[in-house]
């Protein structure tokens, strides 16, 4: 397959020296602007493309792969997640699907930690009042949020983000527990000093601040569902920058609302862009709008893995981020 005649779909923004480079490589058709493709342009995408580069953001589901064309042969997601791809309609057509994994690990981590710091600091909270000019005056007993020094952290999948979140809650002083598919490797729970939960619902009934940083999969769905909300301690917090899927999204909220958490951080929702309205007038809960890897750097470490994958797929030879596909 000849690079310079390869057509790439590329279905959002990207950073203007990624859009450069793949100019200069393939036949791209780009979107300018910062709006989604609808459900039609993706199935007119898929009907002429070679490559497509969806995002996040767009569904590829069974009814649009079902409209590609022959020529599609590989979808290079611009992400590390893939739960809004169907793997199994790729897999079917025999389209190799790729992904960008390790380059937005230590961004989101940093994101997971700011949101563990700020929301028993009540940071929000804090700002808004200055914002508004609504601040009085330092005072002794004003604006009490929890230290963080010396609690629990109970972390929900230690792979590489989980376990970058595991560094940096040693930094300030938290013990760091966790439940995964898998127990990590001894020498890694020792560098970590970690303790390993076998039983996740015994995690949540003893640790203080909870981090979801696992994949959203049909196993992780709901994985922290009502029944195990109510196991969680009612001072403890709960960060969530993996995805919204992973957590009964109105449970939550009717425990924050009832008072059976004292807060949360929240950077991903179930039916993003659209937030619970009852989540928005809680002050005890920070909301982001999925920027947990929003950095430059991070966003531009993306492309370049997306260039390489879809240039070596153009070669002829697998593509190193492969997450399913021998389409060649």
């Amino acid at each position: 397959m000849s690079q310079n005649k390869i057509k790439v779909v590329v279905t959002r923004k990207l950073p203007d020296s990624i859009e450069t480079r793949m100019m200069e490589l393939f036949d791209v058709q780009l979107n300018l602007n910062e709006d989604p493709m609808t459900k039609a342009e993706l199935i007119e995408a898929v009907k002429t493309a070679d490559v497509l580069v969806p995002t996040v953001t767009d569904r590829i589901d069974s009814a649009i792969l079902s409209q590609a064309g022959d020529s599609l042969r590989l979808i290079a997601n611009y992400g590390t997640g893939v739960d809004h791809i169907d793997l199994a309609s790729a897999r079917q057509r025999g389209i190799t699907v790729t992904n960008t994994p390790d380059v937005l690990t230590e961004d989101t981590a940093d994101m997971t930690m700011a949101l563990i710091l700020a929301v028993p600091r009540r940071l929000a909270e804090g700002a808004q009042v200055v914002h508004e000019g609504n601040w009085k005056g330092w005072s002794p007993t004003w604006m009490l949020g929890h230290r963080i020094y010396g609690k629990r952290l109970g972390i929900i999948g230690m792979g590489r983000i989980g376990s970058a979140v595991a560094r940096r809650a040693r930094g300030f002083g938290l013990s760091v527990h966790y439940h995964n598919r898998h127990r990590v490797h001894p020498e890694m729970e020792n560098e970590l000093e970690a303790t390993y939960w076998e039983s996740l619902d015994q995690m949540l009934a003893r640790v203080d601040i909870i981090s979801v940083n696992c994949p959203h999969t049909p196993a992780t769905f709901h994985l922290l569902s009502a029944r195990r909300l109510k196991l969680v301690q009612s001072h403890a917090y709960i960060v969530n920058t993996s995805r919204g899927e992973v957590i009964d999204e109105n449970a939550l909220t009717r425990m924050l609302v009832a008072g059976d958490l004292a807060g949360a951080g929240l950077d991903v929702f179930a039916n993003e862009p659209a937030v619970n309205a009852k989540l928005l007038n809680l002050k005890n809960v920070l909301l982001l709008p999925h920027m947990g890897s929003a950095t430059l750097e991070g966003r531009i470490d993306m492309g370049d893995k997306v260039l390489i994958n879809i240039k070596t797929f153009a070669d002829g030879h697998k593509p190193p981020d492969r997450v399913i596909g021998e389409a060649f």
